[in-house]
C-alpha cells in the first residue's frame, strides 16, 4: 500500500506541474503555436558509478558484408533533408517468411525528395544457414520504391504464414504471405487504404477483442503536405535552424484501429474504440502487450515531443487512454519527451512488463517500471541510464545478450539533421549503446569493452534482436541512414545455458501474438510476451529466448490470448521448445554452435 500511495502522489505532483498542466491545457488544440523541432529537456547525465568489473562474455561482430545485407537504406540526401519524411527513417524484421526454422530479414528502405532512386526498395534477404543470404526481394513480389517507415508482422489470416504490413508516406501496405515464396499486396482488398495521404510510423498487429483474428493498430506522425509544408531553408521554415519542419509546427496525425472481419478485410473501429478521443501526438513505435495483466492486449504508443498514449483494453470493443495516469506519458518531472524507441520487457524479473523508451538528445531514456498492475514509476535515475544523455536514440531492446538470465539494454542512435552533420556539438553518426545488468534493476554502461564494432559510427535508426544462426544467442540487425545495414553476429565466449520458445495459437490467433511466457529457473521468474512490433518501427524474432545462465532446466507457464493457462515443467535448458495451443509440446530442438 505505501508502494500505490507514493506512485500516486508522483502522479498527482506530476499532474499539477506547470509543464503537465501547460500540455493538458492544448491537448486538443492546434500543435502548430508550439515550440519548433523536436522535445528535449536539456538534462545532463547523471554521474557515472565505479565499473562493477564483471566481465561480459558477449561479442559483436559485423557481419552484414559478408553475409550479403548490401542495399542502402535511403533516408533523404547524404548533405541535407527537405522535409520530416525524409529523415525519421525506418525500422526492419526478422522474420521466417518460408517457415523453414531460420529468420530471414527484412530491411526497409524511405527515399528522397526531388530525385529518388530507383533502386531504394524494401529488401528481403532469405536465410541461407550457412551465415549468409540471398536478395530475394523481386522474386518475392516485395520490390518497391517511396517513403515507407515501420513494419508488423503477422499471420492475419491464419493460414499459418507470417503476413506483412508496412506504414508509409502516403499510402501503407498489407503484404499476404502466399506461401510459395512470393507476397501479394492486397492492401485495396482489405479495406486499408487511406483516403486521403496520411504518415503512417507505429503498427503493430493485436488481438484486441480476442476472437482469434489479428487486428490491426496503426499510429501516424504528422498531416504532411508538400504543397503547405515549407521546405528546408525557406524563409518561412519553421525552423530557426533551417532544417525541415517538424514535428512541431505541423498538425497531429491521428491514429487508427481495424477490426478483422475474418474475411480478408478489416473495418475502422477507431472512433467505436475510443482510439480516437485521445488527443493523438507526434506518434511513432506502437506496442500490444497486456501491461496491467488483466488478461487483455493493450496498446503504448511512443509519441515525439507530445505526451505518449497507453491505451487500456476495457474487455468490450473499447480501450481506455491512460498514460498520464498511469506514470508513462511524460518525464518524471512532467515534461514532455521525444519518444522514438520502445522496449518491452521484465527488467527486474518480477514478471511484469515494463517499459524503456528512446528519446532526443540532451535527454535521458526513460525506465518505466511496472508494478504488475500497470502503474508505473520512473525509475530512469535508479537503473543508472541517467548517465547516457549525449546521443539521439532510436531503436531498443530489453534482451539477455551474455545469456546469465538477467535481460540487458541495447540502443541506437543517430542524429536527425544532415545538414548540421559538420557540428561537433550535434553528433550525426554515433555508437551503440549497450547497458548490462548488474540485477535489482541495475544497469551500468559498457564501452570499450565491447570492441570497435559497437564502437563504430553511424546514422542509425530500427533495430531487431534475433538468433539469425540459430547458435542460442541473441544478434542485432541495424538500419544505418543511407549506407547498408549492420548485422552484429553474437558470439559467447563461455557456455551458458538458453531457452526458446515457438508458439502456435489455434483458438488463439495462429502468430500467438499477445501469448504470455513466464519462465522460472535458478531462483528466478522473468516474462516476456509475443509482439508484433518493438524497438523503432521494428519486429523480433517471435521465437522468445531466455538466458538462463548455469540453470539446466526451467518451469515455464504458458497463457493464450484465448485465456488458457499450460504448465511445463522442467524443459531443458538449449533447446526450441515449440507449443502448439491445446496440444503441448511438438518439438524440442537443439540447436548447434554454428
Amino acid at each position: 500500500m505505501a508502494v500505490m500511495r507514493d506512485s500516486s502522489r508522483r502522479q498527482v505532483l506530476r499532474l499539477l506541474s506547470a509543464p503537465a498542466i501547460q500540455l493538458l491545457a492544448r491537448q486538443n488544440g492546434s500543435p502548430q503555436d508550439s515550440h519548433e523541432g523536436m522535445a528535449t529537456r536539456g538534462v545532463k547525465p547523471a554521474p557515472r558509478g565505479k565499473p562493477s568489473g564483471i566481465p561480459f562474455y558477449a561479442h559483436f561482430t559485423d557481419v552484414a558484408a559478408k553475409a550479403g545485407l548490401r542495399g542502402v537504406t535511403v533516408c533523404g540526401h547524404e548533405r541535407r533533408a527537405d522535409y520530416v519524411i525524409e529523415e525519421m527513417g525506418c525500422g526492419a524484421a526478422f522474420i521466417d517468411f518460408d517457415n523453414d526454422g531460420w529468420m530471414d530479414i527484412l530491411v526497409l528502405s524511405s527515399s528522397r525528395f526531388g530525385d529518388p532512386p530507383p533502386d531504394a526498395s524494401t529488401r528481403l534477404y532469405k536465410n541461407n544457414r550457412d551465415g549468409t543470404f540471398t536478395d530475394v526481394t523481386k522474386k518475392a513480389g516485395l520490390f518497391r520504391t517511396g517513403y515507407f517507415y515501420g513494419v508488423a508482422a503477422g499471420d492475419y489470416n491464419n493460414d499459418g504464414w507470417e503476413d506483412l504490413f508496412l506504414t508509409g508516406y502516403p499510402q501503407n501496405v498489407l503484404y499476404r504471405n502466399n506461401g510459395d515464396g512470393t507476397f501479394t499486396d492486397v492492401t485495396k482488398e482489405a479495406g486499408l487504404v487511406n483516403a486521403e495521404p496520411r504518415f503512417g510510423t507505429g503498427c503493430t498487429f493485436i488481438d484486441y477483442d480476442r476472437n482469434g483474428k489479428l487486428d490491426l493498430f496503426v499510429s501516424n506522425y504528422v498531416l504532411f503536405d508538400p504543397k503547405s509544408t515549407p521546405r528546408a531553408g525557406d524563409k518561412a521554415s519553421c525552423n530557426a535552424e533551417h532544417v525541415f519542419c517538424g514535428p512541431r509546427g505541423l498538425p497531429y496525425g491521428k491514429h487508427s484501429l481495424y477490426r478483422n472481419n475474418g474475411n480478408g478485410t478489416f473495418t475502422d473501429v477507431s472512433e467505436a474504440a475510443g482510439i480516437s478521443k485521445a488527443s493523438p501526438g507526434y506518434g511513432l513505435t506502437a506496442v500490444s502487450a497486456d501491461f496491467d495483466n488483466d488478461g487483455w492486449p493493450d496498446i503504448y504508443v511512443a509519441c515525439d515531443s507530445t505526451p505518449s498514449l497507453l491505451f487500456l483494453n476495457k474487455h468490450d470493443g473499447t480501450f481506455a487512454e491512460s498514460a498520464m495516469e498511469r506514470g508513462v506519458a511524460l518525464s518524471d518531472d512532467g515534461m514532455e519527451q521525444a519518444g522514438m524507441g520502445v522496449a518491452v520487457g521484465d527488467l527486474n524479473l518480477k514478471g511484469t512488463l515494463d517499459i524503456v523508451k528512446t528519446h532526443f538528445a540532451a535527454d535521458t531514456p526513460a525506465v518505466y517500471v511496472n508494478d504488475g498492475k500497470g502503474n508505473f514509476t520512473d525509475e530512469t535515475l535508479l537503473s543508472g541510464l541517467a548517465t547516457e544523455t549525449r546521443f539521439i536514440s532510436w531503436g531498443v531492446g530489453i534482451q539477455d545478450l551474455d545469456n546469465d538470465g538477467k535481460p540487458d539494454i541495447f540502443w541506437v542512435t543517430g542524429g536527425i539533421y544532415p545538414e548540421l552533420q559538420d557540428d561537433p556539438n550535434q553528433p550525426f553518426r554515433g555508437p551503440r549503446i549497450l547497458f548490462r545488468s548488474l540485477g535489482n534493476g541495475k544497469f551500468e554502461e559498457l564501452g570499450s569493452a565491447l570492441g570497435a564494432t559497437t564502437k563504430a559510427l553511424h546514422c542509425s535508426r530500427g533495430c531487431a534482436f534475433g538468433d539469425f544462426d540459430n547458435d542460442g544467442d541473441m544478434d542485432i540487425l541495424i538500419v544505418n541512414v543511407n549506407e547498408p545495414p549492420t548485422l552484429l553476429r553474437n558470439d559467447l565466449s563461455v557456455q551458458r545455458e538458453w531457452i526458446k520458445f515457438k508458439l502456435t495459437g489455434t483458438k488463439s490467433n495462429r502468430s500467438a501474438i499477445g501469448a504470455r511466457v513466464t519462465v522460472r529457473y535458478g531462483g528466478k521468474v522473468q516474462t516476456q510476451e509475443v509482439m508484433s512490433q518493438g524497438s523503432y518501427l521494428s519486429v523480433n524474432d517471435n521465437r522468445l529466448h531466455f538466458g538462463l545462465g548455469t540453470s539446466k532446466t526451467v518451469d515455464a507457464e504458458v497463457r493464450w490470448p484465448s485465456g488458457l493457462m499450460e504448465k511445463f515443467d522442467k524443459l531443458p535448458a538449449g533447446h526450441l521448445i515449440s507449443i502448439r495451443e491445446e496440444s503441448g509440446i511438438t518439438k524440442r530442438e537443439r540447436f548447434s554452435k554454428q
